[in-house]
């Protein structure tokens, strides 16, 4: 049984390498391929974790089906029952955290469109009045298509050229259903601790996407962040500041100097160079490697039982 766990344990350790890896793949990617990697890592490491410990919670099943009761499974392997205990205690709380993040994101949004009931609604566009200037993208909910909402506080601060980029960033959002790549961030990261810095990294990523689309839109990329500029200070400064993490992403997240940064540069285009695309190729293999990793152990630790079974059995 030591060897057993010894099999399961690099699944366990890997989504730390894994994690950093990712999160330099995504820094040498145009920020839609940067997001395409933050998640399918998400979920190849959360499916990876959760194999091990689904395979190291069944030893005593397994054990059982090689017709070896679990008092002399318990006898002859002293770690099997305390292993599969704590594997089955992790996965339970796994399952419970992974609830409350869904719950969680539901109740965002279903308290973001009661806030709305006095909103004017202009095609795709909800104006609240309110003060304060805010703007975020409202994701569907209950048969009612997604919205991008906008305060008349920001609408006042903004021009007509400022107010399209806001639109077409928040439109962006909605397009490319980035509330759902965030949610899978949100439910990784309650699965594995290590996976918990690819949700910055998955944010800021998911708010450079949007900024190009809108720069795109528009055709003028000075503009388009000065108007991120000028949004984000000004929802910044807000008294009351709405619930934005988790479904609904706003102008404001993310590092935003960072943001407009980018925009005063070049449109980011794919790795060129023959060592950086080295680089990307050996990143993404390495978090590959680990993500799958879970899956081959866990066949792995099946394997070893039935051969610690027979050799029980011989003997």
């Amino acid at each position: 049984m030591t060897l057993a766990l010894a099999l399961v344990m690099p699944a366990l350790v890997l989504p730390w390498g894994a994690a950093a890896a990712t999160r330099r793949l995504a820094s040498l990617l145009p920020p839609r391929e940067a997001c395409a990697a933050l998640t399918a890592a998400a979920v190849l490491l959360t499916g990876g974790t959760v194999a091990a410990l689904i395979g190291l919670f069944h030893v005593p099943f397994l054990a059982s089906l090689e017709q070896i009761p679990l008092a002399r499974a318990a006898a002859e392997w002293p770690a099997t029952v305390p292993a599969a205990a704590a594997a089955g205690a992790v996965l339970a709380l796994q399952t419970v955290r992974a609830a409350r993040r869904w719950y969680a994101h539901r109740s965002v949004l279903a308290r973001a469109w009661a806030s709305t009931g006095d909103a004017v609604s202009d095609g795709d566009l909800l104006v609240v009045p309110d003060g304060d200037p805010h703007a975020f993208a409202l994701p569907a909910w209950r048969g009612r298509a997604g919205r991008v909402v906008v305060t008349t506080g920001m609408l006042r601060i903004l021009g007509p050229a400022e107010r399209a980029v806001l639109l077409g960033h928040e439109r962006a959002h909605l397009r490319g259903r980035h509330h759902l790549l965030s949610l899978t961030a949100d439910i990784a990261a309650a699965v594995h601790p290590a996976l918990r810095s690819l949700r910055p990294a998955l944010d800021f990523h998911l708010e450079r996407w949007a900024d190009e689309s809108a720069a795109t839109a528009v055709g003028n990329r000075r503009l388009a962040a000065t108007a991120i500029a000028r949004a984000a200070l000004a929802a910044s400064t807000a008294e009351r500041q709405p619930e934005t993490r988790g479904p609904l992403l706003a102008v404001g997240t993310g590092p935003v100097p960072q943001r407009v940064e980018a925009l005063l540069r070049p449109v980011p285009v794919r790795p060129r160079s023959h060592r950086t695309r080295a680089a990307v190729v050996a990143l993404a293999a390495a978090v590959s490697a680990a993500a799958l990793s879970g899956l081959a152990l866990a066949y792995g630790l099946h394997e070893y039982v039935e051969l610690a079974a027979r050799a029980l059995h011989a003997g």
